[in-house]
This record gives C-alpha cells, sequence and structure tokens, in this order.
C-alpha cells in the first residue's frame, strides 16, 4: 500500500515505498561493472534513482511498467534528488490503488463531457448531428473517452486528459469558425471533437499509462478512422464528399508527415484545426512543465524537447 508520494520527498529521506518503474536503463561504471538509471513514478510525478549494487540481483523479473517495492536513501545529484536504490522488488498489482499512481486531471469530467456534448448539439448539418448521437450514446465509448489520456508523456498526460484536451480544442474551433470568413464552422467543430478519439484505445490507462498494442502498430489516427467508420455504416444519408472532408480532418491533425499525418492538411478547416492542436498541447505542456518547477526560481530549466527555458516571471522579495 502506498505511504508517501513522489512530491513529498525530500533530500535526505529514507524510502520504503511502492512506484512504478517507469524506465530502466543499465550502464557501465569506469571500470566495467554494471549500474542501473531508473525513473520511478506515481500518480505526483517522477523520481530519478541509481542502482550501484547488486544490479542483477536486484533487478532480476522487474521490467519497465511493473510497480516495484523500493528500499533506497534521498540525495541530490547536479541539483535534482536521487534515490539510491538499496532494493528493488516485484509488488503485485492486486493490492494496489490505481488511483495512487495514475495522474488525473483536476476538473469536472462529467462537467466537461456536458459541455462537450452541448456543442455537438448546437451544429446545424443533421448528418453530422446523427454520428455524434452515434457516439454519444455508445456507452463503452463514452466511458473510455471520459477516462483516457491525450498522451503518455507530452501533454494532457493525465486520466481525463484527453476529454480536456478535446473540449479545449471544440471551444477553440468553435471561437476561430467565427472569426474568419467561409469557415464551416460544423465540420471544423466536428474535426476538433474526432481527431484523437483513437485515443481512447491506443493507451492503456487501468494501472499505468502506456501504449497498447494495438496502439503501438496503428497509432491513433488509423484507429479513430475505424471507429468513424463503425458509426457512419449507421448513417445512410451521410454525403461521400463529406466523409472524405471530415476523415482528412482526422487523418492531417498532426500537420506534416514528420509528426505522424499521413497527408498534411489541404483544407482551410484543417489548417486550422492543425494549428489550434498545436496550440492547446503546447499550452497546456509548458504549464505543465513549469509547475513541476521550483516557483521561487525566474526561470524553468531547460525542455529537452522544447529546446528553451521558460520565463516564470521575477518573485517579489518576502519580507
Amino acid at each position: 500500500m502506498k505511504k508517501r508520494f513522489i512530491t513529498d520527498i525530500k533530500a535526505g529521506d529514507v524510502v520504503d515505498d511502492v512506484f512504478v518503474l517507469a524506465e530502466k536503463i543499465l550502464l557501465q561504471k569506469r571500470d566495467g561493472n554494471n549500474f542501473l538509471n531508473v525513473v520511478l513514478s506515481d500518480k505526483t510525478g517522477t523520481l530519478k534513482g541509481v542502482v550501484w549494487d547488486n544490479v542483477d540481483q536486484i533487478t532480476a523479473g522487474v521490467t519497465s511498467g511493473d510497480f516495484v517495492s523500493i528500499r533506497g536513501t534521498v540525495g541530490e545529484y547536479k541539483g535534482t534528488l536521487q534515490l539510491v536504490v538499496k532494493t528493488m522488488d516485484l509488488c503485485p498489482r492486486e493490492a494496489l490503488d490505481p488511483k495512487d499512481f495514475l495522474p488525473a486531471t483536476s476538473r469536472d469530467i462529467d462537467g466537461m463531457f456536458q459541455r462537450l456534448v452541448k456543442i455537438t448539439a448546437s451544429l446545424t448539418t443533421p448528418y453530422l448531428k446523427k454520428l455524434f448521437d452515434a457516439f454519444w450514446e455508445d456507452e463503452e465509448f463514452v466511458h473510455k473517452f471520459k477516462t483516457a489520456p491525450a498522451a503518455k508523456k507530452m501533454h494532457h498526460a493525465y486520466i481525463g486528459g484527453l476529454l480536456e484536451h478535446t473540449l479545449s480544442m471544440t471551444s477553440l474551433a468553435d471561437k476561430v469558425a467565427g472569426h474568419y470568413s467561409g469557415i464551416d464552422r460544423d465540420l471544423l467543430v466536428s474535426g476538433a471533437v474526432l481527431h484523437d478519439i483513437g485515443k481512447t484505445d491506443e493507451f492503456e490507462y487501468q494501472f499505468k499509462i502506456d501504449y497498447t498494442d494495438e496502439g503501438r502498430l496503428l497509432n491513433h489516427i488509423v484507429i479513430g478512422l475505424k471507429m468513424v467508420d463503425e458509426k457512419l455504416s449507421g448513417i445512410e444519408d451521410f454525403p461521400e464528399d463529406q466523409i472524405f472532408l471530415l476523415k482528412h480532418m482526422v487523418v492531417s491533425h498532426h500537420g506534416v508527415r514528420e509528426f505522424g499525418s499521413p497527408e498534411p492538411p489541404k483544407t482551410i478547416e484543417a489548417v486550422l484545426l492543425n494549428y489550434i492542436d498545436e496550440i492547446d498541447s503546447k499550452v497546456n505542456a509548458i504549464r505543465e512543465f513549469m509547475a513541476s518547477e521550483d516557483p521561487n526560481e525566474t526561470w524553468t530549466s531547460y525542455h529537452r524537447l522544447l529546446e528553451r527555458h521558460f520565463y516564470m516571471g521575477k518573485k517579489s522579495d518576502l519580507k
């Protein structure tokens, strides 16, 4: 059973607790002997660790993604906390509460979902309304859609993250559609709602956030297209050209082939959707990164993926 969370751990602590073994990397010391770098996680964040001694014995039978009971001491290395692991044992997941290890949105999930349903109900295109009725009446889909994360690491990587990201994007799409003339508002809004639905099956998120076999082999765009096709099969009057345009929104929302889109955006609505997705994912990722940093600092540490430091503002002196 979980006793203490990572955010409560400080230098000098003796740790005897359960974590997810998020990552392990076997390396060699200068003398040729092995040592192990690990990353441990729970719902509050991650903690780096190192195994110096008895590496083979300690890591036997454990792999990334397992729950492990850890004993060790916490110090500092290059300005960050580091746990020196003395023992690591596999812990059966049946004895654990998944909520202790899965980060979750702080927002009201049911409230967010109702706001999203209200937006789709405002669509004026009859066949698009029928499509969303088919999705919202599917209880299994709705449960997964409300629960799924939007990513494993980069943005909205927590329970309810997909719904939060989708609602934010759909709200933005609704506003952007009213700003530019000649925009098919219903198509843009529909694309925002549907663009990431495949992530409900791309990820597993019962005890940890990771890719499913289907997710690794197909990815969420292919899975999402399949899900749209399944619902379209029950709608007789959906125009074929509109099916192509709607699917193109899903296919192209990553913008370029290098980022996973089979085709780049080729309609104004698809271009807008790509940039709306970019805005929402980046803002969330940066905010999450800032929240994990020392609040007393003016600048964050270096963000490797975004390749920059972020300014958090000057802090007034406490008197």
